[in-house]
């Protein structure tokens, strides 16, 4: 997609189509259209409720605006006082979907004046549409979803937008909306096209292509490593496991301390011999959603060239039903030498995790953050679009939080109180991998505090918003990139002068 900043009167572009944001309750057509035969339209269809400006909705106006336009979608922003980034990025979306659905050779979106947000908006709204345009139908014969060949960024006569800042931000969102795609595309590859081997080759692939330093270990190294863990939930499954490393040493000093980001990658999930049923299996190839996000995040990291030091843990494991695989009861001794019994195969991720955070720590990251599609307790809880935050350190708590924020994605602190490790007592090894059934999504955080060494550390339960059951008008089913954009701004947050 190429993308242009232009000035001029959005009247006299010769595209397609013309996207204008309206706010809702706006009473009268954006001033530069007042002029045209299309703002009489506008001006009945608000009369008449038919455009309200209410947030997700998109009307179609073929009405001649000039020689070079016939055709205008105006796209509802909600209220103009709660209009920020996730809604920025989820009207992209919208614009996206909506006219990707054939190849479009140019559209131009005129930006909303927001006064000095507009970098930051523009960025955002860019990125939605280039997630909205790259459909989720990887296996289709014929695509669904068609990226539009020319975007004209209009910054709309009277705007007291500047158009340099906004050519910046542009640049990082274009990065930012690959990134995204990145993740949803590794999220939805059928299984068999992302067994622990083939995904660990893929991120390889998308490592070298944007200088991050990337390191694999197999099967043999895993063990000798003592990742009890990895092995453990891997060996009911003919696939073997992979621990995947990327690096990205971009601060003034390579020998900084580096922030750690570990993603769970489960590439698919059967329960083990605890069996899920058939339709709870239905959606488990996305439970490496955490080692698809940070794999997308560490690309993004590495071409916006971020002065910061960052290193990426992946265990990915199959949890599969084998004759070798894991029973209830066993006991897996992990890579910081803790104990665990096993009392439910269906809490696995833990157990991978459990090595990762363990081997993440020993590097004395300045702090690590974990991302996990892990219980649905946090769903429970919180619902399927926002996920829960667990953390020993208020500082890191606060980072991640502020990140979030900033773009717009949703968290919400859940307690992780000493208690909830009362019940993770075992008789027979330091820990059991599940508790009481009250309380699952904490009790499972304080079971990863164990292994974190005593660093700063946030655990970010993705359950809910990593995956779509359905489509909506702002998203599609299936993998959604969720946090991409919070990590790489929590990079950006913490890099150096």
């Amino acid at each position: 997609m190429n993308i242009r900043i232009v000035s001029d009167n959005p009247i006299q572009l010769e595209v397609g189509w013309l996207v204008v944001g309206m706010f809702e309750d706006q009473p009268e057509p954006p001033s530069w259209l007042s002029e045209t035969p299309g703002a009489e339209t506008v001006r009945r269809l608000i009369a008449s409720r038919d455009l309200s400006g209410g947030f997700g909705e998109a009307s179609a106006i073929h009405a001649v605006l000039s020689p070079s336009n016939a055709s205008m979608l105006v796209v509802g922003l909600g209220p103009a006082d709660r209009f920020g980034m996730g809604e920025a990025f989820d009207s992209g979306v919208l614009v996206g979907k909506r006219l990707g659905g054939r190849s479009r050779d140019s559209v131009a979106l005129v930006l909303p004046d927001v006064g000095n947000q507009s970098p930051s908006i523009a960025s955002a709204i860019v990125q939605g549409v280039i997630v909205g345009t790259s459909g989720p139908g990887l296996a289709k014969s014929e695509p669904a979803r068609f990226p539009i060949q020319e975007l004209q960024l209009s910054v709309s006569p009277g705007s007291s937008a500047d158009p340099h800042p906004i050519k910046q931000a542009v640049h990082r969102a274009e990065i930012i909306g690959q990134a995204i795609n990145l993740a949803r595309e590794l999220v939805n590859l059928p299984p068999a096209r992302k067994t622990p081997s083939l995904l660990a080759d893929r991120i390889r692939t998308e490592a070298e292509q944007t200088d991050l330093t990337v390191t694999v270990w197999d099967d043999d190294r895993i063990r000798r490593e003592r990742f009890g863990g990895l092995l453990g939930v891997s060996a009911g499954s003919d696939e073997p496991p992979a621990f995947v490393m990327l690096e990205w040493l971009g601060a003034s000093d390579p020998q900084a301390p580096a922030l750690a980001l570990v993603g769970k990658g489960i590439t698919f999930d059967s329960g083990g011999l605890s069996l899920k049923p058939s339709a709870s299996m239905e959606d488990m190839k996305a439970d490496m959603s955490g080692a698809a996000i940070v794999t997308a995040a560490m690309t993004a990291i590495a071409r916006l060239e971020l002065r910061v030091n960052v290193r990426a843990f992946l265990p990915l494991a199959e949890n599969m039903t084998g004759g070798r695989a894991m029973k209830l009861g066993d006991v897996l001794t992990m890579r910081n030498g803790k104990t665990v019994e096993v009392m439910n195969t269906d809490a696995e991720g833990r157990l991978i995790l459990a090595d990762a955070l363990s081997f993440a720590a020993e590097q004395e990251p300045s702090r690590i953050i974990d991302l996990a599609t892990l219980t649905g307790s946090c769903m429970i809880a919180l619902g399927p679009k926002v996920a829960g935050l667990f953390t020993n350190d208020e500082a890191t708590a606060q980072a991640v939080q502020s990140a979030a924020e900033a773009v717009g994605e949703r968290l919400w602190p859940l307690p992780m109180d000493a208690d909830f490790r009362e019940s993770l007592k075992s008789p027979v090894a330091d820990l059991k991998n599940v508790g009481s059934k009250w309380g699952g999504a904490s009790i499972a955080g304080k079971f990863l505090e164990e292994f974190v060494g005593g660093r700063p550390w946030a655990h970010l339960d993705i359950a809910g918003p990593a995956w779509a059951d359905t489509d909506s008008s702002t998203r599609d089913a299936g993998g959604t990139g969720c946090f991409v954009r919070t990590l790489v701004r929590l990079a950006e947050d913490g890099r150096s002068s």
